[in-house]
């Protein structure tokens, strides 16, 4: 803390221009809980102990692979977009009167198909107008798999009864949830359902942050960006995660946030990228103005 005692906020460089060249400014980030959940023949007591047997035994032994299955189908609604996990939203916060006209201000601004054609998407879920979709994007949890595996996945044909299946899963977070009560809860609901046996391995987890938009750093980032001629498009929240609640936590409570020019995407995907030079006509700016953003808001700060 004594590190920090001077210290006016904490902010992420980051390429916030999207693009059309709109540049974003964004007031927190949903915590996560990243989790790897097994399932065995060890620990259920059924089905292949130590090693893969031959798929003509699944007739009469059972399959650690279908229990895990069946174990996450409990985790969402039948069409995986609602957390049934017992629980988890109980202390999520109502959006507020402040949260709403910023939503209302993004969606007149925001370019739907944009979005759409950066992410590789047709529809949103439950057919959502941009509006409704935008509230949703910033103010509720999710439960998600991020990769599944079990037995033979290579080419060609093995078959195998595995004696393990994996699943990565993460769960994000808003505000008031906690990633150490998401974890218990996530215990809890499959050990009411007869799953104790599936192990929890907790991979990375953190609170979510907040930020208010008064907080001097958003201030300057928003002259800063004016003053270049830009109009900033305010974000009540996103829905990646990083571990900010370091510093908006107790007991610094520090503004944080994210801040540059310049255009990216893809994040952890093998297509990740940044505009080094974008192409004639271009109106976001390229490695170059990036890096000037960070100079001039640190000078303006």
């Amino acid at each position: 803390m004594e590190a920090l005692a001077k210290c006016q906020g904490v902010m992420m460089p980051a390429a916030d221009q999207s693009l059309s060249g709109t540049v974003n400014v964004v007031l927190g980030a949903k915590g996560i809980v990243y989790v790897e959940l097994e399932a065995s023949g060890e620990a259920w007591g059924r089905g292949p102990r130590g090693g893969e047997i031959h798929s003509s035994m699944k007739v009469v032994v059972d399959s650690p692979a279908w229990r895990l299955v069946q174990a996450l189908g409990t985790l969402v609604s039948a069409d995986g977009n609602e957390p049934m996990i017992d629980g988890l939203t109980d202390a999520v916060r109502p959006v507020s009167s402040q949260q709403k006209k910023l939503l209302d201000d993004l969606s007149a601004r925001w370019d739907d198909a944009d979005w759409k054609k950066v992410f590789g998407v047709d529809r949103w879920v439950n057919d959502l107008d941009e509006r409704a979709m935008l509230e949703r994007y910033v103010s509720r949890p999710s439960v998600n798999i991020d990769g599944l595996y079990a037995g033979y996945i290579g080419e060609g044909s093995k078959t195998i009864l595995p004696h393990r299946a994996f699943a990565k899963m993460d769960i994000r977070l808003v505000p008031d949830m906690t990633a150490t009560d998401v974890l218990a809860k996530l215990r809890r609901h499959l050990d009411r359902r007869g799953y104790k046996d599936i192990a929890i391995k907790n991979m990375g987890s953190y609170d979510p942050t907040d930020t208010a938009l008064e907080a001097p750093p958003i201030q300057t980032q928003l002259a800063v960006y004016k003053a270049a001629g830009l109009a900033p498009v305010i974000w009540p929240r996103l829905a990646g995660s990083w571990p900010g609640y370091l510093f908006t936590g107790k007991p610094l409570e520090l503004p944080a946030g994210h801040v540059g020019l310049g255009h990216g995407s893809g994040a952890h995907a093998k297509d990740e990228y940044f505009v080094i030079e974008p192409a004639a006509g271009k109106k976001y700016l390229g490695l170059d103005g990036a890096t000037r953003s960070f100079v001039d808001f640190l000078f303006a700060l």
